[in-house]
């Protein structure tokens, strides 16, 4: 679930993280009301949308005067960004920038950690970050399990050759991301630019939050301090068909959970799970030269009319040749329910299950009975022994032929 920038940074001051001034507007008789409030200084109004490309858009301009700052908002409004309407129109401060950070923490998928990214080459595409020279990004991983300490944000900053005070002001920022993002089960905390102001002073200038869906309903009291209502799914772009439909599936039976459907273009459908597993086995898929047709995710003892219809949509999406079903080890999901639901959603598809299946990999809790109905039907499978990256290889190799 993605936030807006305006909400990011609200989630940033309730941590203490520098920001300059801003205010948050609807419309040209705000954005003039807004330009007085902060000083009649000059300011950079930004529309506020769920996607990159904001400035190619056309949807961030700068203004110098009460009169501009209204046309400038009278321009923003109307633009799509990559689909996406302007919610509102965040007015902020311009202030004079000496240089231009980069930092993003995230979870890799194959360390199985949460890594940071840091640069010091802020204010570019995180693909041009990723390929810019090594001695200008560092990438430091850190544990979910061990408690977080400094060292690892200081050591992250300095391996980029950042020195002496700015080294101590930058550090402290970093391992503040690295707790929010632990904090509040976040895919995604990025800070792009983090600027060094002329006069010396750090402040966030841009941010992006994207959090587990499964979190939202541990994170209840937050979402509600930010406004964001329960019915906002807060995709990057509106939901498709296909997605709309794993929704009612999910929502038509209170048990557990089997759907957070996404939508991509590949041939292999999935079925996985288990919160941050969903995403190391969607990634797992991805650099074996898989091709998923979507993500979704899986768990929490759904019943096996849950487990058969997310299958049913997910085989009578166009373009679907096979699916994998695959989750970490699972204490609170019955197996042999969740191979039932997927094998009667084979078969009322019409299809055989061993060869719609590429591979069965969910051990844990009643795993014998499962694996028992797997046999009977000719289902690949494998246990625990077998890795969750290696069980998306065995997959994408099928598919592969």
């Amino acid at each position: 679930m993605r936030f807006y920038e305006y909400e990011a940074k609200a989630l940033f001051a309730k941590h203490g993280l520098p920001l300059g001034q801003s205010q948050i507007v609807d419309d040209a008789a705000g954005a003039r009301a807004a330009f007085a409030e902060l000083g009649g200084h000059p300011v950079v109004l930004k529309s506020q949308v769920l996607s990159g490309g904001r400035m190619k858009a056309g949807a961030v301009r700068f203004a110098d005067t009460a009169d501009e700052a209204a046309a400038a908002a009278d321009a923003i409004k109307p633009i799509e960004v990559n689909g996406q309407k302007c919610r509102s129109i965040l007015v902020e401060e311009k202030t004079p920038i000496a240089q231009e950070y980069f930092v993003a923490i995230s979870w890799d998928g194959r360390a199985k950690r949460p890594v940071c990214v840091f640069s010091d080459m802020g204010g570019i595409d995180i693909v041009e970050v990723a390929l810019s020279p090594p001695d200008h990004v560092s990438k430091t991983h850190f544990s979910t399990i061990l408690p977080l300490t400094p060292r690892g944000a200081k050591e992250a900053v300095a391996a980029t050759g950042v020195t002496g005070s700015d080294l101590n002001k930058l550090a402290p920022i970093v391992f503040k991301l690295m707790q929010i993002f632990l904090e509040y089960d976040l895919t995604l905390a990025e800070i792009n630019p983090l600027a060094k102001l002329e006069d010396g002073r750090f402040i966030v200038l841009d941010g992006h939050i994207d959090m587990e869906a499964e979190a939202r309903g541990d994170h209840k009291a937050l979402l509600a301090e930010l406004g964001i209502g329960d019915e906002e799914t807060r995709q990057a772009r509106p939901p498709t068909r296909f997605e709309l439909d794993g929704a009612k599936v999910n929502a038509a039976d209170h048990r557990g959970v089997a759907g957070n459907v996404v939508e991509f273009d590949g041939n292999l459908g999935l079925v996985i799970g288990a919160g941050g597993g969903s995403l190391t086995l969607f990634d797992a898929v991805r650099k074996h030269g898989g091709k998923p047709a979507n993500y979704c995710e899986i768990g929490g003892n759904p019943s096996m009319s849950k487990a058969k219809e997310l299958t049913k949509l997910i085989l009578g999406k166009p373009g679907v040749e096979k699916i994998a079903v695959m989750m970490n080890v699972v204490s609170n999901t019955r197996v042999d329910i969740v191979a039932r639901g997927v094998i009667k959603g084979c078969l009322e598809k019409g299809l055989d299950p061993a060869e719609t299946i590429a591979i069965f990999r969910i051990p844990g809790a009643w795993e014998e009975e499962g694996f028992k109905i797997l046999e009977k039907y000719g289902v690949d499978y494998c246990d625990r022994s077998v890795s969750m990256y290696d069980a998306a290889g065995r997959a994408v190799a099928k598919m592969q032929g």
